[in-house]
């Protein structure tokens, strides 16, 4: 039905006569939420995937409900008071933050069962709820976090964190996004698939890291894996993704316009399913 009533909204498009705009609400975390302020990123970002898409499908208008750090915990938790808007198809965009924050996982019973905010599954199921409640004839699509390199925040490199090549608190971030895909394939949600695609691999995240060679006190570049052995000091060292490390992230998690643009080529390959 849900996928029936949005072929309805695109005929007008597909027939020569004007379109209405279709409304898209994007909800998710930082990375959704650079779309529209790349100055966060000192300009190593210009057009995020949410621009990408809506350039491509121009009446297609987006609704940018990215949140610096988010968690889907927190969004479960704070839902009610976040005012999101309805729309006519929605995205998902989570997990990297409760992976690293250590949301326990839970399994299908705590969505199954709403059991609340207090695991991944669990709290997707508040999420999910909720942007049924706003439109419940509009699609939702899952997107799976992404692996992650070592992440160094540009603006303050003391906050930074190891990659998804480790696990954190006992859970591994390809957990996280086998979880988001279970509940695509349950509940019958497309889901786009980042942590499988190859082209956003550990090994594509960034050219290289600069760091300090512990033998020679000297910089060097390290490609992965090497560099997950070698210390960064935040006190001492110089950011250790200059420009030219940039490949399809900018900074170890979060993606260069290069990373936002296969994003963006994936998210419309499911929109142009729906539309035929």
């Amino acid at each position: 039905m849900k996928r029936i009533l949005f072929f309805a909204l695109m005929i007008p498009i597909l027939t020569g006569f004007q379109h209405r705009p279709v409304v898209w609400v994007a909800v998710g975390d930082s990375i959704t939420y650079l779309n529209d302020h790349p100055d966060e990123t000192k300009f190593r970002i210009h057009k995020g995937y949410l621009t990408d898409v809506t350039e491509k499908i121009p009446w297609l208008q987006y609704r940018n409900q990215g949140r610096n750090g988010w968690t889907v915990q927190r969004f479960a938790t704070e839902i009610d008071s976040l005012h999101i808007p309805a729309g006519d198809v929605y995205t998902v965009f989570l997990g990297t933050n409760d992976w690293w924050h250590g949301t326990p996982l839970g399994t299908w019973g705590d969505y199954e069962d709403r059991t609340g905010a207090g695991t991944v599954y669990g709290s997707f199921r508040i999420l999910i709820d909720k942007l049924h409640q706003l439109n419940a004839a509009a699609p939702i699509i899952l997107i799976t976090p992404m692996q992650r390199g070592d992440f160094v925040y540009i603006n303050d490199p003391n906050n930074n964190a190891w990659g998804s090549y480790r696990s954190k608190d006992g859970q591994s971030l390809q957990q996280v996004a086998n979880a988001v895909m279970d509940i695509g394939r349950r509940e019958h949600l497309d889901v786009v698939d980042l942590y499988d695609d190859s082209r956003l691999s550990m090994q594509r995240l960034v050219h290289y890291k600069r760091l300090v060679d512990p033998g020679t006190g000297k910089y060097r570049d390290y490609s992965f894996p090497a560099y997950t052995t070698i210390p960064y000091h935040p006190a001492t060292d110089a950011y250790p993704y200059p420009a030219g490390a940039m490949d399809m992230t900018f900074d170890g998690l979060h993606p260069s316009d290069k990373g936002h643009e296969e994003i963006a080529k994936k998210i419309l390959s499911e929109f142009r399913k729906l539309i035929h």
